[in-house]
């Protein structure tokens, strides 16, 4: 008797789950309208917008925009220094919005201040890695613990409210393969990934369980006007922006060899505007990323050729920083740019022209 013969058929196997994945996105391609960006901006003309984080780099970027449309801004930000809130990051809009000195931390401050929000952009966080390895408690209550302060504040007094949350492609960890994609698995290398892929998670979970709509835009390497200088443990562009205008010598380790992809903060408030304002984007996680990989040598090169100053040096890896360092990594942005319309506009050359520009205008704000 063969036994074989017995034994129910199973319909859920890997290989049927991932040929019916395939087939439902091919299936649906034709369904999907990208997003019409005059559409997108008038969408927030009077429209009611918190944006956590809304003092620091993105966030600020975001509401001087968000400004410029017609939308009713309110910026809440703990202005904690070393995390990279700045008054005057906001000073092109000072008498435009409302700023809330806040901790996103803090659960009745939350409760009162997203009641009648339409749109939540949700950029507060920690953002250093090393830091996150060093003090993971206060990354924890950050990253993971405030994500939930926000959420149940949501769900207990605006369950209408869209929230587009500032995800990272640290959360990859080192990849299996390039360019990494969503269906990338996540491995991250420190706690910093960690607690944003859990933050991220929660806000999916809320959309999917409690019906708070809710999107994640995974980011890559940001740059450009109002970022933070003054250390650099909010990622190496800024530092080496920094040094480059103080004519110091930029320390590569590992040789500069490393290849990453960038974005410019104008393409970056674009994903966030556009994922804000798509139904299509509820539930979904999205990669940004760059139009072209580039290694760190090379943008080093670039950028003290922009700025006539500066110089590097190639140094052996820090044992802390071996440890967590991810080595190659760009981003597949496939995804945003064939269901929401999103891809990157900014060349690399032209967004580090500009940066420079703005840093060597305002320098005395950022160091």
């Amino acid at each position: 008797m063969d036994c074989r013969k017995d034994k129910k058929q199973n319909n859920n196997s890997k290989f049927d789950y991932l040929k019916k994945l395939r087939e439902n996105e091919e299936n649906n391609k034709s369904d999907v309208k990208p997003a019409d960006l005059k559409e997108v901006l008038d969408f927030y003309k009077n429209k009611k917008v918190l944006i956590t984080g809304g003092a620091g780099f993105i966030g600020s970027n975001l509401a001087i925009r968000l400004c410029e449309l017609g939308a009713d801004v309110l910026v809440v930000d703990s202005l904690i220094e070393e995390y990279g809130g700045n008054i005057f990051n906001l000073e092109p809009v000072k008498d435009k919005i409302r700023l809330n000195i806040a901790d996103v931390r803090t659960y009745p401050t939350m409760l009162y201040l997203v009641k009648g929000q339409d749109i939540i952009f949700n950029l507060a966080g920690q953002v250093s890695h090393i830091d996150s390895m060093i003090d993971p408690w206060t990354d924890l209550e950050i990253n993971s613990k405030s994500q939930l302060t926000i959420l149940e504040a949501c769900k207990h007094n605006n369950k209408d409210v869209k929230i587009v949350y500032a995800g990272t492609r640290q959360q990859y960890g080192k990849p299996n393969y390039l360019p990494v994609d969503e269906d990338h698995i996540v491995h991250p290398t420190d706690v910093n990934g960690i607690n944003k892929m859990a933050g991220e998670w929660y806000h999916i979970l809320y959309n999917n369980v409690y019906g708070i709509r809710a999107a994640s835009l995974r980011l890559v390497n940001t740059y450009g006007p109002r970022q933070l200088l003054k250390h650099n443990r909010q990622g190496f562009i800024g530092w080496f922006i920094k040094q480059i205008l103080e004519n110091s010598e930029i320390k590569l380790f590992g040789g500069g060899g490393q290849v990453r992809d960038f974005n410019f903060v104008d393409d970056v408030v674009d994903a966030f505007l556009i994922a804000g304002a798509s139904e299509q984007s509820n539930g979904n996680f999205y990669n940004l990323g760059g139009s072209e990989p580039v290694s760190l040598k090379d943008l080093v090169k670039m950028m003290i050729e922009i700025a006539g100053s500066g110089s590097f040096t190639e140094i052996p890896f820090p044992e802390e920083r071996k440890m967590i360092d991810i080595g190659d990594f760009y981003s597949d942005y496939s995804k945003i740019k064939h269901e929401l319309g999103w891809q990157p506009e900014v060349s690399l050359c032209k967004g580090l022209e500009k940066t420079f520009d703005y840093y060597k205008k305002y320098k005395e704000y950022y160091f």
